[in-house]
Parts: structure tokens; C-alpha cells; sequence
């Protein structure tokens, strides 16, 4: 494994050499990223391994760990949200019948289009990864959800519907 990281790669190249590549990034270098966390203190360690599996499939598989600032929206107080992935991508040439050739990954293989020049950005690939495990509301484990049922008195419940009214017109 090498901890030189180019800026981008070429895959297919990556494939058939069976290359490994491990590297750290800073959450402030991912823009993207940064618009869902409450600030870009920390980072990202990701290990990139490229491949064919047994059926001759190229893939990459990422291995991501780091610990994401987000605002618990239940407290709104800063905390860090774990994220440990491991995904493998399988390799989609650019120009060919996608839904064919995602239709023919095997299970567990996330599709992933390389474009005409075959050249992939890591960090691209890593702040993707990043932004889909972001849950869509944070909240802080082991925060107490705030619920509680309040009691309603009789005459808000009478005024709430509307039809009550008409049960003391059907008494005459």
C-alpha cells in the first residue's frame, strides 16, 4: 500500500496492476462536505484497493473512517458522527449501456462510471461517500427524545371538532 496519493488515477491502469493506496484528508479540503457540518475540524482516513473479483469484475473497494461534525437536531449541540464504510465500486466503462452493466454487477457492487480518459480523484470519490452517510436528521446518541404527552381539556377538545356542534342539534 502506498500512502502517496496522486491527485487522480487511472483506472483501468489501477486494475490490472492490482494497486493499493492509503492517505489521510483534512474535512476542510472537501467544500461539498463541508456544507453539511457544523465546521471542518478533523479527517478522513481512506484506503483505496483496485481489482477484479473472481467473475473478472473491475472494482474498487474504499474502506472510510472519520468522525464528522454535525449539529444534533434534537440538543443543537456539536458532536462527532462515527462513519466507518467499506464499498465496493464496480467499474463502468464511459459510453456503454449503463443499466445493462449495473443490471450485471454482482450483489454488494455499487456502480460507479469512469469517465472516456479513465482517470478517477480519490478525494472525489471519498467526499461521495462522505456526503451519503450523512444522516439526513443528526441527532447525538444517547440524546432523550423529547416526547410527552400533554393532556387536552374538554372544551379545547370540543372546539378542535368541528362537528361538535352538530351532536347537540341531533339530540332535538
Amino acid at each position: 500500500m502506498s500512502t502517496d496519493v496522486p491527485e487522480s488515477l487511472d483506472a483501468w491502469r489501477m486494475v490490472a496492476a492490482r494497486r493499493g493506496f492509503t492517505g489521510r484528508l483534512p474535512l476542510s479540503s472537501m467544500p461539498r462536505l463541508c456544507d453539511a457540518l457544523c465546521d471542518d475540524e478533523g479527517e478522513v482516513a481512506f484506503a483505496l484497493q483496485f481489482d477484479r473479483d473472481s467473475l473478472q469484475v473491475p472494482y474498487v473497494e474504499l474502506r472510510i473512517d472519520a468522525a464528522l461534525p454535525l449539529q444534533c437536531q434534537r440538543t443543537l449541540q456539536r458532536f462527532e458522527f462515527p462513519v466507518a464504510i467499506v464499498q465496493r465500486l464496480g467499474l463502468i466503462a464511459a459510453g456503454s449501456d449503463d443499466e445493462v452493466e449495473e443490471a450485471a454487477l454482482p450483489e454488494g457492487y455499487e456502480a460507479l462510471q469512469v469517465p472516456e480518459d479513465g482517470m478517477l480523484r480519490p478525494a472525489e470519490l471519498v467526499e461521495d461517500e462522505l456526503i451519503l452517510a450523512i444522516p439526513v436528521i443528526p441527532v447525538k446518541p444517547g440524546s432523550e427524545a423529547v416526547e410527552r404527552d400533554w393532556p387536552v381539556q374538554a372544551d379545547e377538545e370540543l372546539r378542535a371538532n368541528p362537528f361538535a356542534a352538530l351532536k347537540d342539534l341531533k339530540k332535538h
